[in-house]
Order: structure tokens, then C-alpha cells, then sequence
């Protein structure tokens, strides 16, 4: 799939959830974009996870049993992981926003009022571990011109 074949994809989705959740739907398309590798993650592909949400003891939906490579007591090991399976794009797009919205540490993105001042603020609340975080996100949002999403 192209990036222009996987912005027009998840677009629909990420639209209706920002009027639902206000999540900018240009920050759901770059960061799933940039998470899934465009839509080509087997997880993506075989469960629409777009965000790699693994199923921890809360998710009662299906399961892909997947493996992944963790850091774990100062070593590289492969296991096997549950990952969180999903019927749609948007179920993938409304999990990932009702996580935002549900972690106070990410309250000051919702007072933010454009996508770029909401990426930074995830970024600095910790969301990601990667230095890189905010820029990449928003790289992906300006070359793909995606804040145009926020204004229909």
C-alpha cells in the first residue's frame, strides 16, 4: 500500500473519531502511519492494529498471538505476545483515543488547538520513548499535508 493509498484508508475513521474524541485526525494517520510502517505491519495487515497495542488483562476483544523481541534483565529475547485484534481501522483509531483521553498525563494535549502543539504536548507528556518522537509525527503530517484533515 502507498502512503497516499493508507492516508485514504484510515482517513474515514480517524475523521469520525476526532469529532468523537478530539484527537486530531492528522496526528491518528501520522502516528499510525509511522507505527505500522503505512498499513504494512503483520499486525496491521491480519488484526487492523495500527498503534502495536498489545492485549493486556483489560481487553476483553480478540487476540493475535505474535512474536516480539523485548529488552528484559539486560537482554534481547523473543516471545510470543497477545496483541490487541480489531474488526476496523476505526476500532483501532477509537482505542487509541479513548487511551489518550483516559490518561490524565495527556490532559494538556486537549488544550492544545492545532495538531502540531498536540503532538508536541503526547510527546513531552512521555508518551513515547523515542527522542525523535514529536519531530517524526509531525515530518509525516507535513509532507503528507494531514493537518488539512482538521479543518473539514
Amino acid at each position: 500500500m502507498t502512503p497516499q493509498e493508507f492516508i485514504n484508508a484510515i482517513t474515514p475513521a480517524a475523521l469520525t473519531s476526532a469529532k468523537a474524541t478530539k484527537v486530531p485526525a492528522s496526528f491518528a494517520v501520522a502516528e499510525a502511519a509511522l507505527e505500522s510502517g503505512w498499513g504494512s505491519s503483520k499486525l496491521a495487515q491480519e488484526g487492523f492494529n495500527l498503534f502495536g497495542v498489545k492485549a493486556d488483562p483489560s481487553w476483553t476483544g480478540e487476540v493475535l498471538l505474535m512474536n516480539t523481541r523485548e529488552f528484559l534483565n539486560g537482554h534481547w529475547i523473543m516471545l510470543t505476545a497477545s496483541w490487541r485484534k480489531y474488526d476496523d481501522w476505526l476500532g483501532a483509531i477509537t482505542d487509541h483515543a479513548a487511551f489518550l483521553l483516559n490518561n490524565p498525563r495527556y490532559a494538556s494535549a486537549f488544550a492544545t488547538t492545532n495538531a502540531i502543539d498536540f503532538v508536541n504536548s503526547v510527546a513531552a507528556a512521555g508518551y513515547a520513548t523515542d527522542p525523535s518522537y514529536a519531530e517524526k509525527i509531525i515530518s509525516i503530517m507535513q509532507e503528507h499535508q494531514l493537518t488539512t484533515l482538521d479543518l473539514t
